[in-house]
């Protein structure tokens, strides 16, 4: 609970830039093309703050629920319109004009998104490299011959220099091919050939870590679960333990090294643990309740300790990886590219029930992984705020009523038809796309009260 006021204001962040870049993407090229603006509002509802500017008067505005906002313009079918500023209405637009001004809203968060992936690769960011550790025993990776500490050089041909590099092209594989190859390096400066079969990662509607069912996992070293760090408050310390204590068991289970009780604590949330100690030479042991925090949708235990290293590993496993200025154009319109159109296959599996609608995520999951990336670092809450700014993009370009695929929809029957939609054909889309939105929102939201409560 401390930390929910730290997750809420990184969600409200967030979701405050990408609704003010979508909506003000409509009002400036509704500007451009000489529409009148009645109204820029934030959030939906009872107004709490409103103000108005320039020579149209426009009335900027701040709404009781933030989920969304809206751009209002003159237009006829919405109300009274003086003879004067007829020309100025929406609905008097060519067609052209209007379908710019509906798709400004999603294009502008694909240029955020560029924006923010640009800035990123240019100042650069410390990642982790591309090393596997030991999968579990029958698991694809397992099957492929993977082992503890092999690095991942290419994964069919392209060049792979980070551990989010891997992901992201073994997702997209995943998505397209049965099995795809990586060439990898062992600690011995052997280079190898895996062939790995991606099948797994579709297996339960893609629900969970796609990754973890392949077996792929990132590189373990075997450091012995010695106590580096102790939290000042947290339950280690509550529980007497001290910086240099080494844990040899945790419930009559053996500890060979760190990740070994990394695991254990993870999964004993809320649940005393009696763990077994060595401090200088002498044996204790003591009781500690791990405490639950929100992760990846789910709680994981934390006890407030680290493990005791000299840093030796963690300059072993990192890179630091920073783009030129162009170079970091390309990489960024190529990765908001390449989400978008792996979002949209997605949506499509959903439609076809090879995705299972549990991938739906909702506001509360959303607020989650904004804090956790927040906490991660600024380059990887930029990074998580290009990735939501892209899925509202996408979203918003679907052809269903009420979204801006919506009206771009009734735009190209306008086309075809040389006349517009009646309104009772127009009435009756948009409360066919409300229920739409309603179902999709219900489950979404149904899928994060499962998550937070059921793991």
């Amino acid at each position: 609970m401390s930390e929910l006021p730290f997750y809420l204001a990184a969600f409200v962040v967030v979701l405050g830039v990408l609704i003010v870049v979508h909506e003000y993407g409509h009002y400036a090229v509704a500007r451009l093309c000489g529409v009148k603006v009645l109204r820029f509002s934030i959030g939906f509802g009872r107004v709490l703050w409103q103000k108005r500017l320039g020579r149209d008067q426009t009335e900027w505005a701040v709404s009781i629920f933030p989920l969304g906002g809206y751009v209002k313009m003159l237009d006829e079918r919405e109300g009274e319109v003086l003879p004067e500023e007829a020309h100025r209405a929406f609905n008097r637009q060519s067609v052209g004009k209007r379908s710019l001004i509906v798709v400004a809203g999603p294009l502008a968060n694909f240029a955020l998104a560029i924006l923010l992936y640009w800035a990123v690769f240019m100042l650069g960011s410390e990642e982790l490299m591309p090393i596997l550790g030991t999968p579990p025993a029958g698991t694809p990776a397992a099957m492929a011959s993977i082992s503890n500490g092999e690095q991942v050089r290419a994964v069919d041909g392209q060049p792979v220099s980070t551990w989010n590099d891997l992901r992201w092209l073994l997702l997209q594989k995943a998505v397209e091919q049965e099995s795809t190859e990586l060439e990898v390096v062992n600690e011995r400066n052997e280079i190898a050939v895996r062939r790995l079969y991606l099948a797994a990662a579709g297996e339960q509607g893609w629900e969970g870590d796609a990754l973890e069912r392949l077996g792929i996992g990132f590189y373990r070293p075997n450091l012995p679960a010695v106590l580096g760090k102790v939290v000042a408050g947290g339950p280690g310390e509550r529980a007497g333990l001290q910086v240099g204590d080494h844990v040899l068991a945790v419930d009559g289970r053996p500890i060979a090294a760190w990740h070994e009780l990394v695991l254990i604590i993870r999964d004993a949330t809320e649940r005393s643990l009696h763990l077994e100690l060595e401090r200088q030479g002498q044996a204790l042991a003591v009781d500690v309740i791990p405490e639950g925090h929100p992760e990846r949708g789910r709680l994981v235990g934390k006890i407030g300790v680290a493990v005791a290293d000299d840093g030796q590993f963690r300059r072993e496993v990192r890179t630091f990886v920073r783009y030129g200025f162009f170079e970091a154009g390309g990489k960024a319109l190529k990765e908001t590219w390449d989400k978008s159109a792996f979002s949209l296959v997605m949506m499509g599996k959903m439609l076809t029930g090879e995705v299972s609608l549990k991938n739906l995520s909702g506001p509360v999951t959303i607020a989650d992984y904004a804090g956790q990336s927040a906490k991660l670092g600024f380059d990887y809450y930029i990074k998580f705020m290009a990735l939501v700014s892209i899925s509202l993009g996408v979203l918003n370009l679907l052809p269903i009523p009420v979204l801006d695929g919506g009206h771009l929809l009734y735009h190209m029957i306008e086309v075809v038809r040389r006349r517009p939609l009646t309104e009772r054909a127009m009435g009756i889309a948009q409360q066919v796309g409300v229920s739409i939105l309603f179902v999709l929102m219900a489950f979404a939201f149904f899928n994060d009260l499962n998550r937070l409560f059921f793991g």
